[in-house]
């Protein structure tokens, strides 16, 4: 006859000691937070959240639907989209190479390199506006060879809006991208190229799809970026109806003459925003 099934000993007192010990803990993390720490937090919290609620009660719904189908900000909205997206697939080129060489491959000053890489993240975008002009404009180091040997003019286009876009975005791709990379597993690499693939073969075939879930998420951080680019854009490209007002430039200039109509294109912006936040919560907004 078989023995009873019996706890073993001292191990039903560890389950308990542990169960007390691990709800103690909980206690302690989600337990009632002290004065000093919520009246500050909840300060916070009241002056991010106050400003975007003062939008939605301000915002003149009876007429919302009419004011978004005028011709302006159709254009605006439009020639936003158009840039932000080229300028992202500009980003996308530029950038994943790039994150790829400052994540694999070791060479003298590559921590300088980075730091220039995210100088951006940090420039006020009117800065980086001056800068490119003075680098691409008609008289910049470039630009002026630009427009004598292919009679390209960068300043005041379309084209001087992607620019600016990509400018002040692409840090955001480079530091997603370059993270994806140092966190992937690399046996998958050297196992393709212990098999006989190419360099180029390995990246395409087995690294970019390692990566594309950090691929994406910079993507369209870099894309909601540039959306949102004003400072750089009005210093480089100006503010010429269907060629270089993007929405940023549209609620600035809407904000002095006809301020509903600046929440109506504020809310558009915020609408995307808030968007992209959702979609990215899982990757950048903690659930725990």
């Amino acid at each position: 006859m078989d023995a009873p099934l019996t706890p073993a000993p001292g191990r039903s007192g560890a389950g308990k000691s542990g169960g007390r010990g691990r709800a103690a803990r909980e206690r302690g993390v989600s337990g009632r937070a002290p004065l000093a720490l919520l009246v500050p937090a909840v300060l916070g919290l009241a002056f991010l959240v106050l400003p975007l609620a003062g939008l939605l009660v301000r915002a003149p719904w009876p007429t919302l639907l009419r004011r978004l189908a005028e011709p302006y900000v159709l254009e605006a909205l439009r020639l936003s989209l158009v840039c932000a997206t080229l300028a992202t697939a500009v980003c996308l080129v530029l950038g994943v190479p790039l994150a790829w060489l400052l994540a694999r491959v070791a060479f003298p000053g590559r921590r300088v390199v980075r730091a220039l890489v995210t100088v951006p993240l940090v420039l006020p975008p009117v800065v980086g506006g001056v800068a490119l002009l003075l680098v691409l404009g008609r008289r910049g180091l470039l630009g002026q060879w630009l427009e004598s040997a292919f009679g390209v003019t960068l300043p005041f286009t379309t084209a001087g809006v992607v620019v600016a876009e990509a400018f002040v975005a692409m840090p955001f791709l480079v530091i997603s991208v370059e993270g994806a990379l140092r966190g992937a597993d690399r046996r998958y690499e050297e196992a393709a190229a212990t098999l006989g693939a190419s360099r180029w073969t390995v990246f395409r075939r087995v690294t970019l799809p390692l990566i594309a879930p950090g691929v994406a998420a910079g993507a369209v951080l870099c894309w909601a970026r540039a959306l949102g680019e004003f400072g750089a854009t009005i210093t480089f490209a100006g503010n010429f109806p269907g060629t270089t007002r993007t929405m940023p430039l549209a609620v600035y200039l809407a904000l002095e003459t006809e301020p509903e109509a600046a929440i109506v294109l504020s809310l558009v912006l915020l609408a995307v925003s808030v968007a992209i936040l959702a979609g990215l919560r899982d990757r950048w907004v903690s659930a725990s």
